[in-house]
């Protein structure tokens, strides 16, 4: 029987039909707007908290900083629950029953959930510069291999020491080497968004929550599996080592039929 390949499985270019990887990208660019926001209203909470922490409402500021952390490590939960592939369940280390307000706000303070967030949101601004590296390397990609039905035209690739870095493209020779060259920069640009994404789901997964239960039961259901030994085998008298169960040679002696005829 012939089996088909799945084409996400094909090496290099499995890439660019792998559902997966879209899904990553999309994540990647979302990155990139709510990495600004996150670094605003952080960098305008924690600053303006502190100079104002002599008085009241720098300790609110600085409180309400430390819930939207919470708020947006809830969001990034569910998001990389949609985008990465994980199945995780909030830190269940807020209690319930607090008497008084100094209580009810020193539980948030005193949850390490909380603290977890605020370490993901700021990891979350390197993201955000991979995630804007890797735009530019995949619109620029994506405009070279459109290069055969465009040229003649001029390829623009940012700006060095103040000079823009250009590539005028005249002639078809031309443009399929840049059709070749913008494939290959969109094949790196789409295995290393895997790449990053995978670590930012490593990340979710340290920072953001744990597990849910279905995962752990699936999880430990597997373990016990490959641990038990199969049905078929039989381990043998004074041996450490499984044999098959049709390996084994009966003994003559052990013929049930022959026992009752003896009887």
């Amino acid at each position: 029987m012939v089996s088909l390949r799945s084409p996400s499985a094909l090496p290099v270019v499995g890439v660019l039909v792998d559902g997966r990887t879209y899904r990553h990208l999309l994540y990647l660019l979302l990155a990139i707007p709510l990495g600004f926001v996150y670094w605003t209203l952080s960098s305008f909470g924690i600053t303006f908290g502190l100079v104002l922490s002599v008085v009241l409402v720098g300790l609110v500021i600085l409180l309400a900083t430390l819930i939207g952390a919470r708020i947006a490590a809830g969001f990034e939960r569910w998001l990389a629950n949609r985008l990465l592939g994980t199945d995780l369940d909030r830190y269940d280390d807020i209690p319930d029953d607090t008497d008084g307000a100094v209580a009810g706000v020193r539980k948030y303070v005193d949850a390490a959930s909380t603290w977890r967030g605020v370490g993901f949101l700021s990891l979350k601004f390197f993201v955000t510069v991979l995630a804007f590296l890797l735009l530019v390397a995949l619109v620029n990609g994506l405009s070279l291999v459109l290069a055969p039905l465009r040229y003649p035209y001029v390829a623009t690739f940012g700006e060095s020491n103040g000079e823009p870095v250009t590539w005028a493209i005249d002639t078809l020779p031309e443009a399929l080497l840049a059709t070749a060259i913008g494939v290959v920069s969109v094949l790196v640009a789409l295995h290393v968004t895997n790449l990053v994404a995978y670590v930012c789901r490593q990340m979710a997964t340290a920072l953001l929550g744990e597990p849910t239960a279905d995962e752990e039961a699936s999880s430990e259901t597997s373990a016990s599996v490959e641990e038990s030994a199969p049905d078929d085998e039989t381990l043998l008298p004074g041996s450490d080592e499984f044999v098959p169960a049709d390996a084994v040679e009966p003994d003559p002696n052990d013929d049930p039929v022959r026992d009752e005829r003896g009887a």
